[in-house]
């Protein structure tokens, strides 16, 4: 559970194209075995600490000759962006991926002290 303090909170969100690997045979669609992709996403306006993200396929274009095996989460997460990972395997193709994401965290107010 992430317990938020007073303090103001934000969301940020947005929409990722990842890979078209159909248009140039790239290796997610002509590829076997173990396959990742990462995005780095900065956010506008940095967080007090690192946000809680949520992420999911917004849009994705896949072969069904095969399983559909697919893994999507957010890598090394800071108050200041985060990374996008999506992995497959085996014999699954995938054409295209697109990802949504949603940010949702704590920011800094101008009433705020920094006193160390």
């Amino acid at each position: 559970m992430k317990v938020f303090s007073a303090h103001r909170m934000a969301i940020q969100q947005g929409d990722v194209a990842m890979f078209s690997d159909y248009e140039n045979g790239g290796d997610m669609w002509t590829g076997s075995g173990n396959r990742e992709r990462r995005h780095t996403v900065r956010f506008k306006q940095a967080f007090r600490s690192a946000p809680a993200i949520v992420v999911g396929i917004s849009l994705w274009d896949v072969d069904t000759g095969a399983a559909v095996r697919a893994e999507v989460k957010a890598d090394d997460v800071t108050p200041d962006g985060f990374d996008i990972v999506f992995r497959t395997w085996a014999d699954t193709r995938v054409a295209r991926l697109r990802i949504g994401w949603t940010a949702i965290g704590e920011v800094s107010n101008e009433d705020d002290w920094d006193v160390e």
